[in-house]
C-alpha cells in the first residue's frame, strides 16, 4: 500500500473589501486639529469660538475613534495572518503532507488594485506560508509525469486554486487579473500525472509497462456560468478543452468544482459588471463530471458509462458539505447530488451507477473555525484501485488563538517585572549595605565609649 497525505487549506483570504479596509495612508490623520491651530491664529470672535468647539467635538467624536478603529484593524489583521500561520505550520509540522493546496479566495476581494495586490500577495508568501513555495513553471507548464514520491520538493510547493474573490466570475474575469494571479500564485488551469513508483508491485495480471497513474488537476471554474467579460476565457473554451482533454489517469483530483448543499447547485454573488443572469451550475457540472471523469448515465458508453474513479476538492467562505454525485442511468433524469454519509448509509456508493465525491472544505479563517481537510490517497493492491479518504481538522475561533497570546504576553511581562523588581532590590540592598559600612565606628573608638563613668 503506498499511501499519499494531502493537505487541504480553505480560503484564507488576506482580509479587507475593495481596495483596503484599511484609511488612506496619505490622509491626515488629525483634521480637526488643523482647524483649531488655524482657528487660533484668527481673531478671538464668538464665531470663532464656536467654530473651536466643533473643532473640538469632531476631534474627539471623528478623528479619535477613527485613528483608535485604524489600529485596531491593523492589529487585527497582524493577528489573522498570524493566526492563519499558526495553522498551516502546526499541519505542516505534524501531518508532513506530500503535498498542500489552497482552495481558492487567497486575497479576499478581486477589485483591488496592483498595488494592493502586490501588498497582500507579499503577506501571503512571507507571512502566513511562510517556506511554502509556487509550483515551477516547468512544472505546469504542460502534462508533466513523474514517479510518485521522488520529488521531494512538493513537500514545500503549495498549489494555489483561483477563486472569484481572486479573479473573479465571469462577469469579472478578465486578462489583467488571470495575469497578476499567474504571476504571483502560479496558473489557474494545469495538471500533473504521478506514476506507481517502480520499486511497487503490481497484481500479476498487471503489465509492468502500464503502471497505474495519478493524476492531479487544477481547475478554473471561475468562467464555467458564463459569459465571461473577456472572450478570451469564453465558457465553451473551457468547456472543450475539458471534453477534449486526453484520456486522464485512474484516479482525478479537481479542486474547484462548486456545490454548497445536497439539493441545490452553489449561488454565487452578484458580481460587478454582470452580463446576464448566471445560469444554473449544470454546465461547469456536467463538464467536469463527463467530460474530465468520462462518467455517463448511458450504460452503452465506454466503460458503461462508470467513468474513472477520484475526488473533487473545493473551497467555500462560509460553507463546507460533503456529498456524492450521482446519475440513475436514466435519460429522463439529469445528475443528482446527495450527502455522503446518507450515500454510505443507503448503500449509494456501492451501487452500479456513475458518480464521484465532492468535498468542500470550508474557510480556515477564524471566524470560521479554521478549517482544514487532510486528505488521503494510496493505491489499493487487493482491488487494483485508487482509495481516498478525507477528515476534517479545524483549530477552533481565533479568539482562543488570541486569549493563549494574550495570557503569554501577560505572563512574559510578570516575569520581566520580578526580575526587574528583583534586581532592583538586590541593588538598593547593596548599596545601603555599603551606605553602613561606611558609617560603621572603628572598634577601638567603640571600648572607650563603653568604659564605665567614674566618679572622683
Amino acid at each position: 500500500m503506498l499511501d499519499r497525505q494531502i493537505d487541504e487549506l480553505g480560503p484564507p483570504p488576506a482580509k479587507g473589501e475593495g481596495d483596503t479596509s484599511l484609511p488612506n495612508r496619505n490622509a491626515q490623520a488629525f483634521p480637526a486639529a488643523r482647524r483649531i491651530l488655524q482657528r487660533e491664529r484668527g481673531s478671538s470672535s464668538w464665531e470663532d469660538l464656536q467654530s473651536l468647539l466643533r473643532a473640538l467635538r469632531a476631534l474627539t467624536t471623528d478623528d479619535l475613534p477613527r485613528i483608535l478603529q485604524a489600529y485596531r484593524k491593523r492589529l487585527d489583521l497582524l493577528g489573522n495572518d498570524y493566526y492563519l500561520a499558526h495553522i498551516y505550520r502546526t499541519l505542516h509540522w505534524y501531518t508532513q503532507p506530500t503535498h498542500v493546496t489552497v482552495l481558492g479566495d487567497l486575497l479576499g476581494s478581486q477589485w483591488i488594485s496592483d498595488t494592493e495586490f502586490e501588498r497582500r500577495s507579499g503577506r501571503f508568501w512571507k507571512r502566513v506560508f511562510r517556506g511554502g513555495v509556487r509550483v515551477p513553471d516547468e512544472v505546469t507548464a504542460g502534462s508533466q509525469m513523474e514517479a510518485l514520491g521522488q520529488d521531494k520538493a512538493w513537500k514545500s510547493r503549495i498549489i494555489n486554486v483561483a477563486g472569484n474573490h481572486d479573479i473573479g466570475y465571469s462577469g469579472d474575469l478578465d486578462e489583467s487579473r488571470i495575469e497578476r494571479f499567474e504571476r504571483a500564485f502560479g496558473p489557474v488551469n494545469w495538471d500533473v500525472t504521478f506514476t506507481l513508483p517502480s520499486d511497487t508491485s503490481l497484481p500479476a495480471e498487471q503489465s509492468p509497462e502500464h503502471r497505474p497513474e495519478l493524476r492531479l488537476v487544477a481547475l478554473n471554474s471561475m468562467n464555467l456560468d458564463g459569459p465571461a467579460l473577456s472572450p478570451l476565457y469564453n465558457p465553451t473554451l473551457t468547456t472543450t478543452s475539458i471534453a477534449s482533454s486526453r484520456p486522464p489517469a485512474p484516479s482525478k483530483t479537481d479542486p474547484t468544482s462548486r456545490s454548497s448543499s445536497p439539493t441545490s447547485p452553489y449561488t454565487k454573488k452578484k458580481a460587478r459588471r454582470r452580463q446576464r443572469a448566471e445560469p444554473p451550475l449544470a454546465l461547469s457540472l456536467k463538464g467536469i463530471l463527463e467530460g474530465l471523469f468520462g462518467m455517463s448515465g448511458r450504460k452503452d458508453a465506454p466503460a458503461r458509462g462508470m467513468g474513472r474513479n477520484g475526488l473533487v476538492l473545493t473551497g467555500h467562505d462560509h460553507e463546507g458539505c460533503d456529498v456524492l454525485h450521482y446519475h440513475l442511468r436514466n435519460e429522463m433524469e439529469n445528475w443528482r447530488a446527495v450527502r455522503w454519509e446518507e450515500a454510505r448509509s443507503s448503500g449509494l456508493v456501492e451501487r452500479d451507477v456513475p458518480g464521484v465525491r465532492e468535498v468542500t472544505v470550508r474557510s480556515m479563517m477564524g471566524d470560521f473555525g479554521g478549517n482544514a481537510a487532510l486528505v488521503s490517497v494510496w493505491w489499493d493492491q487487493g482491488v487494483g484501485e485508487w482509495r481516498s479518504a478525507v477528515e476534517m481538522c479545524g483549530l477552533g475561533v481565533q479568539h482562543w488563538w488570541w486569549a493563549v497570546h494574550i495570557v503569554d504576553l501577560v505572563e512574559v511581562l510578570l516575569v520581566v517585572a520580578a526580575m526587574l523588581v528583583r534586581l532592583v532590590e538586590k541593588r538598593w540592598s547593596g548599596t545601603r549595605s555599603r551606605a553602613q559600612k561606611k558609617r560603621k565606628v572603628p572598634q577601638r573608638y567603640r571600648k572607650s565609649r563603653e568604659r564605665p563613668f567614674k566618679r572622683e
